[in-house]
């Protein structure tokens, strides 16, 4: 994948607009007017799902607690002319660089790559009408009304590439592993890697204020590696992309090593291969702090370097101590800046837009079935126990030629025929 890592980090999720609220049949009860004109009010448009790209999120970490995400429906009409509120979208934010593909067709709907950029992702359905829409010269007070149309639903699969913002590193047996799975609320996937026997540990932390960020514990270093030694190159190339360093150190000294020369070691094995890797924002965990001389070696450590770098004692094992490191990374991270997302290099998007026909029929079972999408939304906005609704619905169905298209295939008198989930029988 080049000079860098790159991580997949990758969420399914389900979106619905809100439905439409009812229209309302109602008449106006004056005194002395036996039969009031139609006065209900038509139902509040839903809310739609719009998706926003924020540069302040660095990961799809949240989307792994909340899946599902649905608009509110708008509100009923009410009489006296009193029309249902139209709902609140619902915002959702989503870091910027996510592709945003649907989960059934793989079609590709967005590439969020701006910030503050918008993606109506599920529209809200409209508000039905009330019955004092439909009154007319020969219908003056319509006993019908609309339901809501139902807001649009689908599951889209969400993709960010993106680097790791920060890179453990340490000597071998520092603890950087461990330190990876007590911090890590997800592990997203690794794409290809130049390393064919060692994979690196990688994990999404989630702050409490819903931050996220990605770090990454690239296999351990070992003196020469500047001059090719082990991973030699490959490893500190990986390094070079992460925007701070957290340096991993076994401050109890086990296996009878210094904590301050495998400090010096590492450092100097960057220093040799990139300067400026020196130069790049680097915190201390002096970890093992439950370990038998991590105390001594702690205040010595402290009194050599406590001047030039932050130092946090922690213990990956037991967890102590590990919040404020957590908390100094995400602030070192917010003051570089906007994390480098690496675009999605899809191959060339073209949008065909094809005119679908307003209806189709099939046979099933000797039941002529009719779909369409059109056809569908009057089918669910039609109130079937109210027969002038029923009456209306029969007529739309009759004036966009789905009698004529039925009678084409063979139907006769008496043949059933299917429209969402209501049958009736073909009568010429």
């Amino acid at each position: 994948m080049g000079d860098y890592i790159v991580f997949y980090d990758k969420a399914k999720v389900f979106v619905k607009g809100g439905d439409g609220g009812n229209g309302a049949v109602a008449f106006r009860r004056e005194k002395y007017v036996p039969l009031g004109g139609p006065n209900g009010g038509d139902g509040g448009g839903g809310g739609s799902v719009i998706f926003i790209a924020d540069e302040g999120l660095r990961t799809l970490v949240d989307f792994r607690y909340q899946r599902h995400h649905k608009a509110d429906r708008g509100e009923h009409g009410q009489g006296k002319g009193m029309h249902g509120r139209g709902a609140e979208d619902l915002i959702v934010r989503v870091p910027v660089g996510t592709v945003i593909k649907d989960a059934e067709t793989g079609e590709f709907i967005a590439d969020m790559v701006e910030n503050g950029q918008r993606l109506e992702v599920a529209s809200g359905g409209r508000g039905g009408r009330g019955n004092a829409r439909f009154a007319s010269a020969t219908n003056k007070a319509p006993h019908l009304s609309e339901k809501g149309e139902p807001g649009k639903e689908r599951w889209v699969n969400l993709e960010l590439k993106l680097l790791a913002d920060v890179g453990l590193v340490g000597f071998p047996n520092a603890g950087k592993s461990t330190l990876i799975s007590r911090i890590s609320a997800a592990k997203p996937k690794i794409a290809d890697y130049p390393f064919t026997t060692i994979v690196p540990n990688l994990g999404v932390v989630r702050m409490p204020d819903g931050d996220s960020f990605v770090v990454a514990d690239i296999p351990g270093l070992i003196e020469g590696a500047h001059q090719g030694a082990g991973l030699g190159h490959e490893f500190l190339r990986h390094i070079e992309r992460t925007r701070i360093l957290v340096h991993v150190v076994d401050i109890s000294g086990s296996e009878g090593r210094d904590p301050i020369e495998d400090f010096r070691a590492v450092n100097r094995e960057l220093e040799a291969y990139n300067p400026a890797l020196a130069k790049r924002p680097q915190i201390v965990a002096a970890n093992k702090t439950d370990l038998p001389g991590a105390e001594i070696n702690l205040e010595r450590f402290k009194s050599e370097l406590g001047e030039s770098y932050d130092i946090f004692p922690i213990s990956a094992v037991t967890g102590d101590g590990l919040d404020p490191l957590l908390f100094k990374a995400a602030e070192l991270l917010a003051a570089a800046g906007p994390v480098e997302t690496v675009m999605t290099e899809d191959e060339t998007k073209v949008t065909r837009v094809t005119a679908e026909p307003r209806f189709s029929v099939h046979k099933e079972n000797n039941v002529f079935v009719v779909e369409g999408k059109e056809l569908e939304r009057h089918y669910a906005m039609t109130d079937f126990a109210n027969e002038d609704a029923m009456k209306r619905f029969l007529r739309i169905v009759k004036v966009m030629g789905v009698e004529d298209e039925i009678r084409k295939q063979g139907a006769k008198t008496g043949a059933t025929v299917r429209i969402g989930n209501l049958e009736f029988e073909f009568v010429e």
